[in-house]
């Protein structure tokens, strides 16, 4: 896409945000309900489009140019179709996350003040590989009354662009909704354009590795939600259960090893009498340890876990918090004073006490989907969904007042909240 187009693109996006702030809940979930009918009536398109992803992704794979974490993302089955549709209708059934009060004061007699919760805007997504994305995204916004302009992997071309078909043509069908809600482009040029329209685009989120999030931070002066690396962990106290040890451990590591919340780094209290048997089922499960402190840095989205033996819970959480991304950790114990101290202590998005940190994502959170999960200290934080994709603003209501009638001491403040 030329740079012009892309502005103009951009343009409409905004507009297209201006009239979505005021849309009904009605009318949103009447669309989301249509988008979720359609894809499961073109899951096989669907399926077909991704299949062609999936041969030209293995080629790479073969060449050594694509590893195979990224070719497990890509991967849409029917497991990840039937949550995909599902996400849509869990969203529809939430509560509309816009014109909510967060807050009513009477500042003086008939002069009233209101945050109301509001949309952010444009959304520009940029993500890599998982096109299930698309779906995610494109619900949250509209529920959230955001526009969106989607970039996706090179990847998953052919997925990304019949999953959007499908969306669009259920909006179409949507009486009343607006065009250019939702946009997709495609090329690396478009990324560029993206990054410099802060005039029209409010947000960036980037889903993907290190090397993207920090571009997309090193070039643009339009905010980034998001994060770079999963580097989560799990503390395996003196006290712990070793059967909940096991199993937890397991999970985290083996369940989806390439998924940004699976652990890369297990630390075992020095005193924890089962080591070796916690070990050796990690060993049994097909997992690959490593104890050099080099591995402490390490993402590996593979079924390799860096180990480390620590002497106490405070080296424990010094460890995370120099060497973790902020994503997820957790913590597994029987020993309740030691779980608050670590759950109060480790500075991340997501702090677990006997939990797999698997448990890091919107849908399981009832959010019924995320853009992302964040590791940033503003805004949002941890997995983003409805909530996260609002932002509010100050409504003042009155009769003729003014400000010189205060600083005069005509009148003063009474501070009083309302409900």
């Amino acid at each position: 896409m030329e740079e012009n187009n892309f502005i103009e693109l951009a343009k409409k996006a905004k507009y297209a945000s201006k009239k979505a702030a005021s849309l009904s809940t009605e009318l949103k979930n009447a669309a989301l309900l249509n988008i979720a009918k359609n894809l499961k009536e073109n899951s096989d398109k669907i399926f077909e489009a991704n299949k062609k992803d999936l041969s030209e992704a293995q080629i790479l794979i073969d060449k050594g140019e694509l590893k195979q974490s990224v070719f497990n993302r890509l991967k849409l089955d029917e497991n990840k179709m039937r949550d995909m549709i599902q996400g849509i209708i869990d969203i529809s059934n939430l509560e509309d996350p816009v014109g909510k009060t967060l807050l009513k004061r009477q500042l003086d007699d008939g002069l009233i003040l209101s945050k109301i919760s509001c949309p952010i805007g444009v959304l520009g997504i940029i993500f890599e590989a998982r096109p299930d994305v698309i779906s995610q995204i494109s619900a949250l916004a509209i529920k959230s009354s955001n526009a969106v302009i989607l970039k996706g992997g090179k990847e998953s071309v052919n997925t990304n662009k019949e999953i959007m078909r499908v969306i669009q043509e259920a909006l179409d069908k949507t009486e009343g909704f607006p065009k250019n809600i939702l946009t997709q482009v495609f090329s690396r040029d478009d990324v560029k354009y993206m990054l410099s329209q802060d005039k029209y685009i409010d947000l960036i989120i980037p889903r993907g590795g290190n090397s993207l999030v920090k571009f997309i931070k090193e070039n643009t002066k339009i905010p980034v939600l998001g994060h770079a690396d999963g580097i989560c962990h799990i503390f395996v106290d003196e006290s712990a259960d070793i059967d909940k040890a096991k199993r937890i451990v397991i999970d985290a590591k083996t369940q989806y090893p390439s998924a940004c919340n699976a652990v890369e780094t297990l630390l075992i209290h020095q005193n924890f009498p089962n080591k070796e048997e916690l070990l050796a089922s990690l060993k049994n499960a097909g997992v690959e340890l490593i104890f050099t402190p080099e591995s402490w840095h390490v993402e590996y989205s593979d079924k390799i876990l860096a180990v480390k033996e620590v002497s106490s819970l405070e080296e424990a959480i010094e460890h995370i918090n120099e060497f973790s991304s902020g994503h997820t950790e957790a913590i597994i114990t029987e020993d309740l004073k030691n779980a608050k101290i670590f759950m109060n202590a480790v500075d991340s998005a997501g702090v677990y006490h006997n939990v797999s940190t698997r448990f890091a994502d919107g849908f399981r959170y009832g959010f019924g989907a995320e853009v992302g999960i964040s590791t940033n200290k503003t805004h949002a934080r941890g997995p983003v969904g409805l909530e996260g994709l609002t932002i509010y603003k100050y409504n003042i209501e009155g009769n003729g007042d003014i400000v010189k009638d205060y600083v005069d001491g005509l009148k003063k403040f009474n501070h009083r909240n309302l409900g």
